[in-house]
């Protein structure tokens, strides 16, 4: 059975803080992130998100040494999905 994975997160990289140092790219597990050819303002050329892939480990955001550079989003929606099927609720939008 070949089922097509859903991402359990979501990354996103603020290119104007990362300064291009690999440590998000050689410390992701599933390998979601890569070096762009791209450059910043600062003239480094900063690391990506491939666009699948992300587990939303937070092992990326943890080694980073620039505040702010990368943000790590975890998916929720099979859970809530699962929590108003099983109780019959609609999940409230503040939660």
């Amino acid at each position: 059975m070949n089922a097509e994975r859903q991402d359990r997160g979501l990354l996103r990289v603020n290119e104007e803080e990362c300064k291009g140092c690999g440590l998000c790219v050689e410390a992701c597990p599933p390998k979601a992130i890569a070096m762009g050819e791209r450059m910043n303002h600062y003239g480094y050329r900063t690391a990506m998100y491939k666009g699948s892939g992300c587990t939303a480990c937070g092992i990326c955001f943890l080694v980073c040494p620039e505040p702010g550079a990368i943000t790590v989003l975890r998916t929720v929606k099979r859970m809530v999905a699962a929590l108003q099927t099983e109780t019959g609720v609609a999940a409230c939008a503040s939660n």
